[in-house]
């Protein structure tokens, strides 16, 4: 694995853990990664050839801020209180586009792009519903900011839950335990 795979993959561990502390804000996400990330692979496909490569990085900079600055203030107008419980991991997906950029993904096929960007976007659904299960009880609490529904949600537990698991620690240690049970369901190889 080179060293632009571990930064890409690094970075992506960042909204991964932080932004998947109920199933609305790991939703929200994805779909704000998924446009940002697209609208700035086009316009990066359109202005590319046209760069030199001394001036690459700081035109994929200024249009990966104003992408994501107006995706969040879309964001900020269509539900304030998504937005605002998103945090700061909005922000993250310029710097994210970036070193996708850099990375070359890019330039990859869209059956590549579309593979990873599933794979991102099913763990990323699959933290947000365990941890909101298993930290407060519920099941879909608060969608109805993301989609403006008034359905608020499934309780499932009277008194709440592990609450450990809604912060970051317990979105490590439930990541860590995913990947072991994946690693357990794997075969090993014999010699």
């Amino acid at each position: 694995m080179d060293n632009s795979a571990t930064l890409r993959n690094a970075l992506m561990l960042t909204p991964l853990i932080g932004a998947t502390h109920s199933l609305m804000a790991a939703l929200g996400l994805i779909l704000m990664f998924l446009i940002v990330t697209r609208l700035f692979g086009l316009a990066m496909g359109v202005l590319r050839s046209r760069l030199v490569p001394a001036t690459r990085l700081l035109a994929s900079i200024l249009l990966a801020a104003t992408l994501t600055s107006c995706a969040q203030l879309m964001a900020q107008a269509w539900s304030l209180q998504w937005q605002q419980h998103l945090g700061f991991y909005g922000a993250l997906i310029a710097l994210q586009c970036v070193v996708l950029e850099h990375s070359g993904y890019f330039q990859q096929g869209w059956h590549q792009r579309l593979r990873l960007d599933g794979l991102f976007a099913a763990l990323m659904v699959a933290l947000g519903l365990l941890r909101e299960v298993i930290g407060n009880g519920t099941l879909g609490n608060h969608l109805s900011w993301l989609f403006g529904t008034t359905h608020s949600g499934w309780g499932l537990l009277a008194d709440g839950g592990l609450h450990l698991a809604t912060l970051v620690p317990g979105g490590f240690i439930l990541l860590g335990l995913l990947i072991a049970a994946w690693q357990a369901r794997r075969p090993t190889p014999t010699h």
